[in-house]
């Protein structure tokens, strides 16, 4: 009983003072309950507290973008604009334009966004704010991006816009987004190269398979499959070697040459899996073929080890839900891109198919002169004097002067050379050789005169008498008939 009580007694004590306690809170003045502060996220500039008609005016178009109410929103951005144009507001109200399009989506107005963005970086190219413009414009392209194995000109575009905002804008605090995005967009790229390089190989076009891979180990180094790349490179080269011994009409010591040279190639790409992705899936299987090979197996460095591993565990592991999602999503999936690491900021000169051939017939012209360069057309030594002109270098074509003294007319006499007993060819002709002097010129025929001497040429009659000159009676039948005398009797009726 004296436990009962006790246990009693304790509860009803805790009960009193709790209640005590209770009643001296509830006496207290409640303090008062403070306006939730708004969201500045969405609106930086704006204060809470002013009562400015600009900022109301941005307020109310912020709170209309929240609301989905674009067409609003840009409407009330514009009469702030307008009506404001010194306004504190007016730099974000541009770019705030450029964000109602950017928000409503679709080609047309993200193109008109980009518009807006452009004209923003035109107007204000040295404000904070140009920055988050040139990135938008990125992701406007990033957003339309399409799958590796469909149109991929969304992802050149964004490659290009995002390398413009780091290059511009290098101080930016966006830039770390800037830079995963562009790894982002660059392992879409790779990833479009390396399974058309892929393609080629198993239809052993080597060539074209050698210029597509070759193209992303050297623009994309980060990618998460270069490794197979390097190793498709190496297979490549492997297939051009069984090719040529396969080759009919060589000689085996041609066919020795140059497939030792494909095989060269061949280690060299399997050797780089293993030294720069030391830590990629697909290095065991270089080893296997350098192994194969009876080639030596180069170990990494702790620096490449170190650089590979920090690359391999900042990608994001592929789930069996991620490729599901996959097939249904519209956008390339950039799940394994790496997020370490300084991606490619300048193109590289691409390598095509048609340099490849021309580095294969180089190598097929050193096997066949046995490794010596070619000699060069030039490298012809001259011929002497006493040899006739030979095919690949004739002789030079005599040069036309005028002897001294002579003509000017370019003429050279060339005297006979002298008579040589010990000479086995005599020279032909005269053995004087002196030129003959020049004929005189032959004697005019003396001009002939039909007037006797004493006679006096034909001259007029004249008439003696009067001294007058006499015409010549005129020759009446050379006249015409008209001027003739008039027939008269029966001459008349003679028609004739």
């Amino acid at each position: 009983m004296n436990r009962i009580s006790q246990r009693i007694a304790m509860a009803a004590l805790a009960a009193l003072v709790l209640t005590t306690v209770v009643a001296q809170a509830s006496d207290k003045p409640k303090a008062p309950k403070h306006k939730k502060d708004a969201d500045l996220s969405a609106n930086p500039l704006a204060n809470v507290n002013s009562k400015q008609p600009d900022k109301v005016l941005f307020d109310k178009a912020m709170d209309s973008m929240k609301k989905g109410h674009y067409d609003v929103a840009r409407l009330t951005l514009q009469t702030l604009l307008n009506t404001y144009p010194d306004s504190e507001y007016r730099m974000r109200a541009k770019l705030a334009v450029g964000d109602t399009w950017f928000k409503e989506g679709g080609s047309a107005a993200l193109t008109q966004a980009e518009a807006e963005y452009k004209d923003f970086i035109t107007f204000f190219p040295n404000a904070p704010e140009a920055a988050e413009a040139q990135m938008k414009v990125g992701d406007i392209y990033y957003q339309q991006m399409e799958k590796p194995d469909r149109d991929y000109n969304n992802a050149e575009d964004a490659e290009k816009e995002y390398r413009a905002m780091i290059n511009m804008f290098p101080d930016s605090q966006l830039i770390p987004r800037a830079k995963q995005k562009l790894r982002d967009v660059q392992e879409v790229l790779a990833e479009r190269e390396a399974e058309i390089g892929l393609f080629y190989d198993s239809r052993e076009n080597y060539p074209a398979a050698i210029a597509r891979l070759d193209t992303v180990i050297d623009t994309y180094p980060l990618y998460s499959k270069s490794d197979q790349a390097l190793l498709g490179i190496g297979d490549a080269y492997a297939g051009e070697a069984r090719r040529i011994q396969m080759a009919p009409g060589l000689p085996g010591a041609v066919k020795e040459r140059l497939r030792a040279m494909y095989l060269d190639r061949a280690a060299e790409a399997y050797t780089k899996v293993i030294v720069r992705y030391p830590m990629a899936p697909h290095v065991e299987d270089a080893r296997d073929r350098l192994v194969a090979m009876n080639r030596p197996v180069p170990e990494p460095t702790a620096a490449a080890v170190a650089e590979n591993t920090a690359e391999e565990e900042s990608r994001q592991p592929l789930r069996f839900t991620g490729k599901t999602l996959d097939i249904v999503r519209r956008g390339p999936s950039t799940v394994q891109a790496v997020h370490v690491g300084e991606p490619s900021l300048d193109d590289p000169k691409r390598t095509i198919a048609p340099d490849v051939t021309r580095q294969d017939m180089a190598m097929f012209t050193k096997a066949v002169n046995n490794g010596q360069p070619t000699p060069a057309a030039n490298a012809v030594a001259p011929t002497s004097p006493n040899e006739p002109p030979r095919s690949d270098a004739p002789s030079e074509a005599p040069q036309m002067t005028a002897p001294e003294g002579g003509t000017g007319l370019g003429v050279q006499v060339v005297n006979a050379p002298s008579s040589d007993p010990n000479a086995v060819v005599q020279p032909v002709g005269p053995v004087k050789t002196d030129l003959p002097a020049a004929e005189a010129p032959a004697t005019a025929p003396a001009p002939v005169n039909d007037i006797k001497p004493g006679q006096a040429p034909n001259a007029p009659a004249q008439d003696t008498a009067n001294g007058k000159k006499k015409a010549p009676k005129a020759d009446l039948n050379d006249e015409s008939s008209s001027k003739k005398k008039k027939k008269k009797g029966l001459a008349k009726l003679n028609p004739f």
